[in-house]
């Protein structure tokens, strides 16, 4: 399960980061992508890690596993403060493993309400053209990065007329990767990590839930809702 979709997934959002040996990285979003772009960047030589939430069960499960955890909703201006845990800086590389389900958005996600209560091909020719994300962790990620450092978006975009500050961004010099895992590219280097005898990646600390197969839309909504502590939940058959 891990090595199918999420690990994968964050294994690309980590080297798309670029992070230099003993550098820093700020990662927007403790899902379970998230989770694990902390821990592989710690594996792969960060020397601090910050994890941005606001979702108590994510903020402690990233903190037992080394992170630099800071609840959002703890500071007036997160960017402010990363910046100032960077000696005014920056880190060198944002990951952002949020997407357009980002909170702090009212007018995205108000048109992304309405799209979703029109019909499917007025809806679909609406988000094909002027499709509207909620962009406040893109925006986020942007203004904490240090000037000529890296952004990583592996958190999903999918509008068509997202106002970006584009001369912000050239004059920063930041470089922004992002895309689709590609999942074989990877499997090479993930797999010894899952073989060994000791577990590098707290790969079985990311299930918070283990059902059958009959609860998956159980699953789902709990997941969804980030009820019970939900971060990762698997299912037996």
């Amino acid at each position: 399960m891990y090595l199918s979709d999420i690990l994968p997934t964050a294994w690309q959002a980590v080297d798309y980061a670029d992070i230099p040996k003993g550098g820093t990285v700020a990662v927007y979003g403790l899902g379970p992508v998230g989770q694990f772009c902390t821990r592989i960047a710690r594996h792969r030589g960060a020397e601090r890690v910050f994890g941005v939430d606001l979702e108590p069960e994510r903020l402690e499960m990233a903190r037992r596993n080394g992170v630099e955890v800071l609840d959002l909703e703890e500071h007036d201006d997160i960017v402010v403060t990363i910046r100032e845990l960077t000696d005014d800086r920056g880190p060198d590389s944002v990951i952002d493993a949020v997407g357009m389900e980002s909170h702090g958005a009212p007018a995205g996600k108000l048109a992304q309400q309405i799209t979703g209560l029109l019909p499917d091909p007025v809806a679909t020719t609406l988000t094909e053209t002027v499709g509207v994300d909620r962009l406040s962790a893109m925006y986020k990620a942007m203004y904490t990065v240090r000037r000529g450092g890296t952004i990583s978006l592996i958190g999903v975009y999918g509008g068509q007329a997202n106002p970006l500050p584009m001369m912000d961004l050239f004059d920063r010099g930041v470089q922004i990767r992002m895309g689709q895992a590609h999942v074989k590219q990877w499997v090479d280097d993930i797999m010894p990590l899952l073989t060994g005898d000791d577990d590098p990646l707290g790969v079985e600390d990311l299930a918070t839930h283990k059902l059958p197969l009959d609860q998956a839309p159980q699953a789902y909504e709990i997941f969804q809702k980030k009820e019970d502590g939900a971060i990762k939940c698997v299912l037996k058959p």
